[in-house]
């Protein structure tokens, strides 16, 4: 081959990998709290509209079985980053796991107990006598007896049913209980068509619980920065979109993105306008979104320890890092 040709060829391969180089995508995955419903609207609509590969990631959005699961598999290094309740983290890095909040947009809690519409339940007191399901792995979980405790209340005069995740819906809708723990944005929507339904809120007894955000484990926090950083911008970015009026564009990206799942686009719809209800608290206001308050983390852990999830002595800064949102 003559040297110029040669030259030419090198020259050539060189430039392919440069090129090459500049659109590899970083692969990340991203592990969701359950199967496809509102709060996911970010992550489909990022996917859709190629976000996550302008901002030079490669993101693989996983359905999930549960926030706790999700959080075990992030913790284990099974997935890089989940979405799921903030507030289980205290118990679990009280048990050992290293997974922090790298972004909270569900800020508000929004854990709430469905009854019927009509129904005379108000309060949390005024489930005396009444049954109310729940699954074991629900973010309830470490609540509930606090939770009654602040309503006046114990096992004793509220039965606790608790039962497979798979018949949680099918015991509620069929009256067999007058109250389903579950959160209000997820349950409500879903409840229409069979029991309409309201939810008697956590916070109302001044139970204070992270919503939904973005976690990883110490480690990936340190190795990933930049990956994480884009990661969550394009969630800001999406959410901030969604918000600006845009909820039909993301209740369809949820649709293109799981169109084998049987969904509802009017009970994904609400599911989405009904999490934003809960993005903001007091002292988040004029915040970006995604930030988290320490003043917000403070009273949720002075919550976890008074119902004996985590014991005194706990920093608040362990649970959480803003570095990620500018």
């Amino acid at each position: 081959m003559p040297k110029l040709n040669l030259m030419r060829l090198i020259t050539a391969v060189g430039l392919a990998g440069v090129v090459n180089f500049a659109h590899a995508q970083e692969k990340l995955s991203v592990r969701l709290d359950f199967s496809p419903w509102g709060i996911h609207a970010a992550m489909h609509l990022a996917k859709e509209k190629g976000w996550f590969k302008e901002a030079g990631l490669d993101v693989d959005v996983q359905d999930g079985r549960g926030s706790g699961n999700t959080l075990q598999l992030v913790n284990s290094g099974q997935a890089d980053v989940g979405q799921i309740q903030l507030g289980l983290l205290p118990q679990a890095r009280a048990n050992g796991a290293t997974v922090v909040g790298i972004a909270g947009f569900g800020r508000r809690t929004d854990l709430g107990v469905l009854v019927d519409r009509n129904s005379s339940i108000k309060k949390a007191a005024d489930f005396n006598g009444k049954t109310v399901a729940v699954f074991a792995a629900s973010p309830w979980a470490p609540l509930i007896d606090y939770w009654l405790k602040l309503g006046g209340l114990d096992r004793q005069k509220v039965n606790v049913m608790f039962v497979d995740p798979s018949a949680l819906w099918g015991i509620y809708t069929n009256g067999r209980a007058d109250g389903l723990m579950s959160t209000q944005p997820s349950a409500v929507p879903v409840a229409e068509a069979n029991r309409p339904s309201r939810a008697v809120l956590a916070e109302d007894v001044g139970i204070a619980f992270p919503g939904y955000g973005l976690i990883a484990t110490e480690k990936t926090v340190q190795a990933r920065k930049q990956a994480l950083k884009a990661l969550v911008g394009v969630q800001r970015k999406a959410w901030d979109y969604i918000r600006a009026g845009n909820l039909d564009e993301a209740t369809a990206a949820i649709m293109r993105q799981r169109p084998d799942v049987k969904l509802d686009r009017t009970v994904v719809r609400e599911q989405i306008k009904q999490s934003i209800e809960f993005f903001d608290t007091p002292a988040t206001k004029g915040k970006p979104n995604g930030w988290q308050a320490e003043e917000d983390w403070n009273k949720a852990l002075k919550v976890m320890e008074a119902a004996g999830a985590i014991k005194a002595g706990w920093k608040t800064a362990d649970y959480y890092t803003n570095e990620f949102v500018q």
